[in-house]
């Protein structure tokens, strides 16, 4: 006879269980269910938008790619893909979504940067600590380092090729960047001392060539607002819809910002766990989104084993 993991969590005792003709005695710990509510202060719509930061270089690529392509423009790039698939901007009081399609291969020349790892008799004193290198040359140096810890698992494709990093993005292009790396002998953790030789070369190499667009998705900010709760918002909560018992486990945790109980849970709290898509989560989830009372919140849950 199964038996579901909420029922198996809810039971205080093992008699009940063995009671159970032709059911295995299950376990009797008890968990901890912590929810967490935190508030949003941003409008539904301000809070799905995609805006690149200007402070960042690595953004570059992003706002050249939507001054081009919005409202109905197109961009190429090549290896790589500027913009967040998927992702919502605005332009004039219209609403778009980012897209993404490969047209081709094209044969042209990169700078790659490679790194060879030292031995460790071969570390001196002359070597540049990373932490000292500008923003841009230390996440090319980080992301080889990367690559040579893991032996190449897991690298992205859209930095690396054969195990050399691509210069391909506009802030890695800056001659200041090429300078500083080229022919540098950085330590990532000196206290081990791990240091590569950098070298940066000029070769041919075949790169993916990428269109971006935008596709429209609405005319106004209601109408966004609506697509916005459709695609983006795991649970949409309206009071007067609720249980009085779940209404008030809502606005509790709403309130206190988190909110905990011990199996087997209390009615109310069972069916707000059901009511923000949670019931069958027992392990834990964050990162969700609730749109309660026409206000929006970011929720998660953790379960543990109770002390």
């Amino acid at each position: 006879m199964p038996i579901d993991r909420r029922t198996a969590l809810q039971t205080v005792g093992t008699a009940g269980l063995a009671a159970l003709a032709g059911c295995p005695l299950l376990s009797t710990n008890h968990y901890e269910y912590t929810l967490t509510v935190d508030s949003v202060d941003q409008s539904l719509a301000d809070y799905a938008l995609y805006d690149p930061d200007e402070e960042s270089l690595f953004d570059t690529a992003a706002r050249d790619a939507l001054d081009a392509i919005l409202p109905d423009g197109r961009h190429t790039t090549y290896g790589y893909e500027p913009l967040p698939t998927g992702a919502y901007v605005e332009d004039g009081g219209r609403y778009y979504q980012t897209a993404a399609v490969v047209t081709g291969r094209e044969r042209m020349e990169r700078t790659l940067v490679r790194a060879d790892l030292l031995e460790l008799d071969s570390v001196s004193a002359e070597t540049v600590p990373l932490d000292s290198l500008s923003t841009v040359s230390r996440r090319i140096v980080e992301n080889l380092h990367e690559y040579h810890a893991t032996d190449g698992a897991g690298h992205s494709t859209d930095l690396l090729w054969d195990g050399a990093y691509v210069l391909r993005r506009p802030a890695e292009l800056d001659s200041a960047v090429t300078d500083e790396i080229d022919d540098a002998t950085v330590a990532v953790d000196p206290g081990e001392n791990s240091a590569y030789r950098v070298s940066l070369a000029t070769e041919r190499i075949t790169e993916r060539v990428v269109e971006s667009f935008a596709v429209a998705v609405a005319e106004d900010s209601q109408t966004f607002s609506d697509v916005v709760l459709a695609t983006r918002i795991d649970a949409e909560v309206e009071g007067p819809d609720l249980d009085p018992g779940v209404r008030e486990a809502l606005d509790d945790v709403v309130e206190t910002g988190e909110t905990s109980e011990t199996t087997p849970l209390t009615p109310s709290f069972e069916g707000l766990l059901e009511r923000l898509g949670l019931g069958d989560v027992d392990v834990g989830r964050n990162g969700q989104l609730l749109w309660y009372d026409e206000r929006l919140y970011r929720y998660g849950l953790y379960v543990s084993p109770a002390n």
